[in-house]
């Protein structure tokens, strides 16, 4: 190969890597075919039409005109409405129980009593002290007698002798065995009070040996047997429960902090127990009091209802759930609460192809985002969704009272019979 071939190769070699050499030409259209070919992928995948949206079709309930009932559900315990534990405060042996179980009672009826022998003897010795005071009392104020006299006749001889026959020391002597007598008979008279304390108090523990129902009622609960030693303490045992009207109940309710607001006073309720499944009782509210009770972090107040049970079929201690009617509404506009819950998923694509491609590629700031979400929301505001051209559009409203199943609407641009979208029914691709 001559040296000026060889110039020449190099020098087209050389030309490929200039700017306007075919072969940069060649590679700069292939770069912007390639890059347009990307955009136009990129803008299919996020323009085309979604077919799930085109297909989907949704389930609907129609806004509703009627009544509303609002009630605050809570469980707990029949009580009696005023019960008596009967003890004794005497400490014993049972003689005799003659009260059972379901034994209907009245006032002084006697339900057990105990063995008495010890206490009969205490009082036969109680006696016997009274009598040797009230003894003691006669020979003390015989001693008054007679130191009253010997006392009389001594100043009278003193008195007739002009001081020659008695003197002055003799009658000192006199006045104080005179005086000696009399604070003898005070201190027998004061005995004899204290015989009588003695033997009025066996007395009064004799008669509380039998044990007598202090209340027209009902046996709950006997814990006694004849035989059975009782040991009355510092605390009086329990032997008999008695309840005295079982014809009128208490039902004994915890309501939760959320719902205490609502209840008051007079409200109606109706409740059942597990006894009768199917059997509704009616109760009222009597009581809701102020002092909490905390239960597994749970903040509950106690609610007492006053029930009838005429024919006693209702037990103390029996569970029951009871529902307060604390709203009653009549001709308001309703909404289901599925309607309340519903958000449907396509609202995120049509504000993602509104927003164009640039920004689709890009997640929106977040305070933006917040800020979009918060549309019909705040104090009781709450969004629904109705259908516009098959497609959900948002209607704020604000709400009231609520079931559950149904919420009042308060304010809102609805009318009965508007459809709501409560659910998505399907979503199929072509």
């Amino acid at each position: 190969m001559t040296e000026q071939n060889v110039e020449k190769g190099i020098a087209e070699t050389l030309a490929l890597g200039k700017e306007g050499g075919p072969g940069f030409r060649w590679k700069r259209w292939l770069i912007v075919v390639l890059v347009l070919a990307i955009a136009a992928g990129v803008a299919w995948y996020f323009l085309k039409p979604d077919p799930k949206a085109t297909l989907t079709k949704y389930k609907t309930e129609p806004v509703k005109k009627g009544d509303l009932t609002v009630i605050v559900t809570a469980t707990g315990t029949l009580k009696p409405t005023n019960s008596v534990d009967v003890g004794s405060e005497l400490s014993g042996i049972v003689k005799t129980v003659e009260a059972d179980y379901n034994s209907r009672v009245k006032v002084g009826q006697v339900l057990a009593r105990l063995d008495t022998s010890k206490l009969e003897a205490t009082i036969t010795q109680s006696r016997a002290s009274l009598e040797s005071a009230q003894a003691k009392v006669l020979q003390t104020k015989a001693t008054v007698t007679e130191t009253r006299a010997k006392l009389a006749q001594l100043k009278n001889a003193r008195e007739i002798s002009g001081g020659r026959l008695s003197s002055q020391a003799e009658v000192d002597a006199a006045e104080a065995a005179f005086a000696r007598a009399q604070a003898d008979t005070a201190s027998a008279t004061a005995a004899v009070s204290q015989a009588k304390a003695v033997l009025e108090a066996n007395e009064t523990d004799l008669a509380k040996s039998v044990i007598r129902s202090p209340i027209n009622g009902i046996v709950l609960v006997r814990s006694i047997e004849p035989g059975q030693t009782v040991a009355a303490a510092f605390t009086a045992p329990v032997l008999f429960n008695l309840a005295e009207d079982l014809t009128r109940m208490d039902l004994h309710v915890n309501v939760d902090e959320a719902d205490i607001g609502k209840i008051h006073e007079g409200q109606k309720a109706t409740f059942t127990v597990a006894a009768y499944p199917n059997r509704t009782f009616t109760a009222q509210i009597t009581q809701a009091r102020y002092g909490s009770s905390t239960t597994s972090g749970v903040v509950t107040y106690e609610t007492i209802l006053k029930v009838a049970n005429p024919d006693l079929a209702l037990r103390p201690g029996m569970t029951a759930t009871a529902d307060i009617t604390v709203r009653e509404l009549k001709e308001a506009l309703l909404v289901p609460g599925a309607a309340l819950r519903f958000t449907p998923p396509v609202v995120q694509v049509e504000e993602k192809t509104s927003r164009g491609l640039f920004f689709s590629l890009f997640p929106r700031p977040a305070g933006q985002a917040q800020k979009n979400d918060e549309v019909g929301t705040g104090k009781g505001k709450q969004r629904v969704w109705i259908l516009k051209d098959e497609k959900p559009v948002a209607v704020v409203i604000t709400t009231g009272w609520t079931s559950g199943s149904l919420t009042e609407v308060t304010s809102g641009n609805l009318a009965a019979g508007t459809p709501l979208v409560t659910d998505i029914l399907a979503g199929a691709t072509k």
